[in-house]
């Protein structure tokens, strides 16, 4: 299972970046606009990577004017953190979490009782917009208690995203099959948005968000059953995901997933203030 993670992971970035070798590290770059890559361990390099390989990397991304990042599963490269913490980067550690193959699968489009519907979204659907700004609008209020963000923040949010390329983005990324999203709507409005970006017989299920607001509704499990569905029927094989916390863990747990390893991102640490 780890070794297939391994490979997705090596592999899902060359579709819109350029990967530069550093030794026992590879940094991708995006390519055009777009989320800035990271660095990772180099896909079967076999040497250990040391603060000097972590520093170099660092440098040349502060050069590019892109977030000193990077991403890697503790259990594949278990030196690596003590290398990435000994240049000061601060590392977050997740659940990283694959579906049990037994699971039944959910329906491809779920429609809940209270009135709510799971699509998924094709590049012109009208909702692709406020698919992409409901999961913006959930990370910034992390957790899964009900939060105060709701309509009115997310018809902000909409218009301030309305011109900045990133609905364009992630329609052409769907026509190339490359990122398949679903979206909880009620009367007509995004709640709840997800998505999944297979690479042959894997997919990582990613940017799963809830408007604060309308937590606690059971949509995130809805928008997660919609993806695993929509995964199978396109013949994937391996579905996984990193969840935020233990709590968020739990809920995944319920819907088929199964601890396998622990995801490790890690950035510049912040100062008391948040900086």
């Amino acid at each position: 299972m780890l070794d297939r993670i391994e490979h997705y992971y090596d592999a899902v970035p060359r579709s819109s970046a350029r990967a530069e070798d550093f030794g026992p590290l590879t940094l991708f770059v995006q390519e055009g606009a777009g989320w800035p890559y990271y660095g990772r361990p180099a896909l079967g390099s076999g040497a250990a990577a040391t603060a000097s390989d972590v520093e170099r990397v660092r440098a040349r991304q502060r050069e590019l004017g892109v977030p000193e990042a990077f991403e890697w599963v503790d259990e594949t490269t278990p030196g690596l953190r003590a290398a990435v913490e000994a240049t000061g980067l601060a590392v977050h550690a997740h659940p990283l979490m694959a579906l049990d193959l037994d699971a039944p699968a959910g329906p491809a489009e779920p429609a809940s009782a209270d009135g709510t519907v799971v699509r998924m979204l094709a590049p012109d659907d009208p909702a692709l917009l406020g698919a992409v700004c409901v999961p913006q609008l959930a990370f910034a209020d992390r957790g899964t208690a009900r939060g105060e963000a709701g309509a009115p923040e997310l018809a902000e949010r909409m218009r301030e995203q309305a011109g900045s390329g990133a609905v364009e983005r992630i329609a052409r990324r769907i026509e190339d099959g490359l990122t398949r999203q679903a979206a909880v709507l009620e009367d007509g409005s995004v709640l709840c948005a997800g998505q999944h970006q297979p690479v042959g017989e894997v997919s990582e299920i990613v940017a799963v968000g809830t408007l604060p607001a309308a937590r606690r509704r059971g949509l995130g499990a809805a928008v997660t059953a919609a993806l695993v569905s929509d995964a199978r029927a396109r013949g994937v094989r391996t579905v996984f995901l990193s969840a935020g916390d233990e709590d968020v863990a739990r809920i995944y747990g319920r819907v088929g997933f199964r601890r396998v390893g622990t995801a490790l991102i890690a950035e510049p640490a912040r100062d008391a203030a948040g900086q």
